[in-house]
């Protein structure tokens, strides 16, 4: 249970709030590549609650620039690419990706006003699908080797969808071990092939027995968390008998995302970002450790549940997430329909726009979330202070990092950690482009 200062402090995430100058000192996700590839490759984005716009200019190069323009505050989103840079369309300023002011061709020839005009710009990178920004102060980080980012594009999908609620709702949810077992329960098991692209309706590695028997049949996991160079590690045991346990490895990737196993094959990597303090967008990079991943069936799949331009849920609030009461009492534990997505919206839209803590009560499988808040609440409280923000990468490091492990299997009971590492570096080892421990 926190007082609602700490609330607060955990949870909002303006320029000035302490949520938001820690976030602000990680890559975030600001668009897919995918957003961009039109004939007029510029997008408006609200990203930790700033409005900003994003572009590729003609060499390539991708610029995200404060939305309003600094002459009179015109939108910039309706701007033409030209000239190297983002032209205003109300007096032709022009801006290159570094906010640089190039013309402000209404003005005298002679006028230095240009060469004092400097426009807000973030730097943006691509990775695996993605367009990260970083908007905080000094350099910012290296990106680590983790499987996401050095897969070839062939093994990587990345996707995004909008909830109605604060960040850190969404991000709880996911390193939340114990949820599974109720919130994405099935009644029937179905035929794992039919499964491909969809979270737990593969077989368990190592075993014919589906995933949805196993978090139906076995919903207290015994749960332990491990401080890594990234944040932590998440492990899961669900005792199937005397002889063999359920495994399940995931990872909190400080500061606001998570590594979890999807299938034999696949692993997501999955960041909650704030568009400001009420709503947010999940940004997923699928990794695939066998076969190149189909990328037009995980569209196909995922068009038929979000709406473009926005990435909005077609199943929502307003239309109560599809709820049914005979399916609920027949097929699924929520009545809201097959796609998890949909039931873990409805868990953190319902707990409000920003959740009240204050009247938490908080047990043992709620291990993570403790120990992500107490990670969370000191970092935030270091670079308050003026110290360097924890858990970041310089060249060096981000070299050395692997992974993170994503596991999900039955081994040993007595041997359980040592399963799920040989497993672990059987699949890497089966992989070509994955690196070994």
């Amino acid at each position: 249970m926190l007082s609602a200062e700490q609330n607060d402090r955990i949870t909002r995430v303006g320029p000035s709030k302490p949520a938001g100058g820690l976030l602000r000192r990680y890559w975030q996700p600001a668009a897919l590549v995918d957003e961009l590839g039109g004939n007029r490759p510029i997008k408006p984005v609200r990203l930790l609650g700033e409005d900003l716009v994003i572009f590729r200019d003609e060499t390539g190069r991708y610029g995200l620039l404060g939305r309003a323009c600094p002459h009179r505050s015109t939108d910039l989103a309706y701007g033409r690419l030209e000239d190297g840079g983002l032209r205003c369309a109300f007096h032709g300023w022009l801006f290159d990706v570094e906010g640089k002011c190039l013309q402000t061709p209404a003005e005298p020839e002679d006028s230095n006003l240009c060469r004092n005009v400097r426009h807000k710009a973030y730097p943006v990178i691509a990775r695996s699908g993605i367009l990260f920004a970083y908007m905080g102060a000094g350099a910012p980080p290296e990106f680590p080797d983790f499987d996401c980012f050095v897969a070839p594009s062939s093994h990587t999908f990345a996707f995004k969808g909008m909830i109605d609620c604060n960040w850190l709702q969404s991000l709880e949810v996911g390193i939340d071990p114990a949820h599974t077992s109720f919130l994405h329960r099935f009644f029937h098991d179905e035929d794992p092939k039919a499964g491909y692209g969809k979270l737990f309706r593969d077989t368990s590695i190592d075993s014919a027995m589906p995933m949805t028997k196993i978090m139906r049949e076995f919903p207290r996991p015994r749960i332990e968390v491990e401080p890594t160079d990234f944040g932590f590690r998440i492990l899961a045991l669900r005792q199937i008998d005397a002889d063999n346990s359920h495994v399940r490895v995931t990872n909190l990737m400080f500061p606001n995302a998570f590594v979890i196993p999807m299938s034999r094959e696949m692993t997501i990597t999955q960041w909650h970002v704030p568009i400001d303090d009420k709503k947010h967008y999940w940004y997923a990079i699928f990794t695939s450790f066998g076969t190149p991943v189909d990328k037009d069936e995980m569209r196909r799949q995922r068009l038929q549940l979000y709406e473009l331009p926005d990435y909005v849920p077609r199943k929502n609030k307003s239309n109560n997430y599809g709820f049914d009461p005979h399916e609920q009492e027949q097929d699924t534990y929520t009545g809201m329909g097959a796609d998890i997505n949909v039931h873990d919206q409805w868990a953190c839209e319902s707990m409000g726009a920003i959740a009240d803590r204050t009247q938490e009560h908080l047990g043992q499988s709620d291990k993570a979330i403790a120990a992500y808040r107490r990670l969370l609440r000191a970092a935030i409280d270091a670079v308050e202070k003026g110290d360097a923000p924890p858990i970041r990468f310089d060249a060096t490091s981000a070299k050395m990092m692997i992974g993170p492990a994503a596991i999900d299997g039955i081994g040993p009971t007595n041997d359980w950690r040592g399963y799920w590492q040989r497993t672990d570096a059987a699949k890497r080892n089966a992989a070509s482009w994955a690196k070994l421990p």
